[in-house]
C-alpha cells in the first residue's frame, strides 16, 4: 500500500487568527466576566490563579472577542522562546465545562473557517508542537523579554493536514493521553482535599481521635488542647535554607540539574516543566545548601506570590534538583514531621502570616529569621503519628499519580511530531474517533 503523505497548506487557507479586544485596566474587577490574558495561557493549559473580570455590560461586543469551551488561544506577545520561561507562541485551548469568558488584547484565538478540511483539535495539536512553536517564534520582533508576533504572520505558517479521518484519529490518540493526565490531576485533588480535610478536623477543630476526654486550656493561638504547645516554627526546624544560581545568572544552553524557582511552588503534586531551568553538573556539586532531598516543604519567599508553598518527595518533580534564591527549603526536626509541617503551614491564617513577614519591607520577600519566629501548634506525638500513618498512603499515591502525569506528557510529546508529520502513519488504524475531541 502506498503510504499517503499529508499535503501542506497555510493556516491562512483553513483559520483565522484574530487578536483579543483592547481593555483598559480601569475597566478589570474583582468579579464578572473572566477576561484571558496571555499571562493566563500557558503552554497546553489555561492558568486561572491571576485572572482577572469585567463588567457583565461587555457581554455586548464583538462575538468574535467571546471564548467558548475548546477555542484554541495563543499568545501573541511575551518573552521569546528563547528566553527562560518563554511566552510569545504558547498555545492552550479553554476547557470543556468553562463558563465563557472574553478575550484580551495581544492574546489570540484561532477560527476555523474550513471545517470540511481542518478538525479543531488536530489544529491544536499541530500548534502545541515544539517545531511549529519555534517558527512563531521566529516571527517574534521586539525585545527579547517582550517579542511580538502578529495574527497575519502566524496565518502565513505552513501546517501538515492528512484527510479529515486521519486528523481526528491523531488527535484521538494525543487526547487520549491528555484525558488520563485530566483524570490524574482531578484525583490528585481529591487525595489533597480529603488529607486537607483530616488535618483541619484533627488540628484546627481539635477532633481528633480521644479529644473528648481532653480538657481545653488557653494559648497565645486562643484555645487548645490540654498537652498540646505552641512553639516557634525554628523550634521544629533543622534547616531552613534558600539555594543559589551561577555566576552571570543561567545559561540557557545548560540542560543538565534542574533549579527550581518560585514560579513552581504551586502546590501538592504540581510542577510545570516548561518553566524548568538548569544548572550544570558541576555547580550543583559544589552547591553547599539548597540540593533537594526527599520530603522538602518549599516556601516562595520573595515576588509576586509570597507564602505558595509545595512539597517534593519520592523523585517529584525530579529525582535530582535543586532550587535557586527565591526559595525557601524546609526541613523538620523530631518534634514535627514534613506532613505536620506542610499542612499547618498550608492553612489560610498561616499564609496571611507569612504574607504579613514583607509588609514592611522595602523590597518584596521574606527572611529566614521571620519565618523562624512564626508559630506552630505541636500536638502530642502520638496523636501527630496517628495522623502521619493516616496520610501517608494518600500522600504517595498523590506523588505516585504527579509522576505518572509526566510520563504520560513525555510519552505524548514523542508521539505528537512523529504524528503530525506523517512519520508513524496511522490512516489504516481502526481508531474510535469520539463525538467530542475537546
Amino acid at each position: 500500500m502506498i503510504k499517503v503523505l499529508p499535503i501542506k497548506t497555510k493556516i491562512a487557507n483553513v483559520a483565522k487568527v484574530i487578536s483579543g479586544y483592547a481593555f483598559k485596566s480601569k475597566e478589570f474587577m474583582e468579579e464578572g466576566i473572566p477576561v484571558i490574558k496571555i499571562r493566563n495561557i500557558r503552554l497546553g493549559a489555561i492558568d486561572n490563579s491571576e485572572i482577572q473580570y469585567v463588567s457583565d455590560e461587555y457581554l455586548k461586543i464583538n462575538p468574535k472577542y467571546h471564548v467558548y469551551p475548546g477555542d484554541i488561544l495563543i499568545s501573541l506577545t511575551g518573552s521569546h522562546i528563547n528566553q527562560p520561561n518563554s511566552v510569545v507562541g504558547r498555545v492552550a485551548r479553554f476547557p470543556k465545562g468553562s463558563k465563557n469568558a472574553l478575550l484580551n488584547q495581544r492574546a489570540g484565538k484561532f477560527i476555523i473557517t474550513e471545517p470540511d478540511k481542518c478538525d479543531s483539535s488536530y489544529l491544536y495539536y499541530h500548534l502545541v508542537d515544539e517545531g511549529m512553536r519555534r517558527d512563531i517564534a521566529a516571527f517574534a520582533h521586539g525585545a527579547a523579554n517582550q517579542a511580538n508576533v502578529s495574527p497575519s504572520q502566524i496565518e502565513s505558517l505552513d501546517i501538515n493536514l492528512p484527510p479529515i479521518p486521519t486528523q481526528r484519529k491523531i488527535a484521538s490518540i494525543l487526547s487520549a493521553y491528555d484525558d488520563l493526565i485530566e483524570n490524574n490531576l482531578r484525583r490528585i485533588k481529591i487525595l489533597e482535599e480529603m488529607t486537607q480535610n483530616l488535618y483541619r478536623e484533627w488540628f484546627v477543630k481539635f477532633r481528633f481521635p480521644g479529644h473528648e476526654r481532653v480538657r481545653v486550656v488557653d494559648s497565645p493561638l486562643g484555645k487548645i488542647p490540654g498537652g498540646w504547645e505552641v512553639a516557634k516554627l525554628g523550634n521544629v526546624l533543622s534547616e531552613l535554607e534558600s539555594g543559589s544560581r551561577p555566576k552571570g545568572g543561567i545559561d540557557p544552553n545548560v540542560r543538565d540539574v534542574p533549579s527550581v524557582g518560585a514560579e513552581n511552588i504551586l502546590g501538592l503534586g504540581k510542577y510545570d516543566y516548561s518553566k524548568d531551568k538548569f544548572v550544570s553538573h558541576e555547580f550543583f556539586e559544589n552547591m553547599r545548601r539548597g540540593r533537594i532531598k526527599s520530603g522538602d516543604v518549599l516556601l516562595y519567599k520573595d515576588g509576586a506570590k509570597i507564602g505558595r508553598k509545595s512539597m517534593f518527595r519520592d523523585d517529584f518533580p525530579h529525582a535530582q534538583c535543586c532550587i535557586n534564591e527565591h526559595v525557601f527549603i524546609l526541613r523538620n526536626n523530631d518534634r514535627c514531621s514534613q506532613t505536620y509541617l506542610f499542612f499547618w503551614l498550608d492553612q489560610p491564617d498561616m499564609t496571611e502570616r507569612i504574607r504579613q513577614l514583607n509588609a514592611n519591607a522595602a523590597q518584596p520577600g521574606i527572611n529566614q529569621e521571620g519565618v523562624k519566629g512564626l508559630p506552630i501548634i505541636l500536638p502530642p506525638r502520638r496523636v501527630r503519628e496517628e495522623f502521619d500513618v493516616l496520610v501517608e498512603p494518600l500522600s504517595a499515591e498523590l506523588f505516585n499519580l504527579a509522576k505518572a502525569n509526566r510520563v504520560l506528557r513525555q510519552t505524548r510529546d514523542l508521539l505528537l511530531p512523529k504524528l503530525i508529520s506523517g512519520e508513524l502513519d496511522i490512516s489504516e488504524l481502526n481508531i474510535a474517533i469520539p463525538e467530542e475531541t475537546v
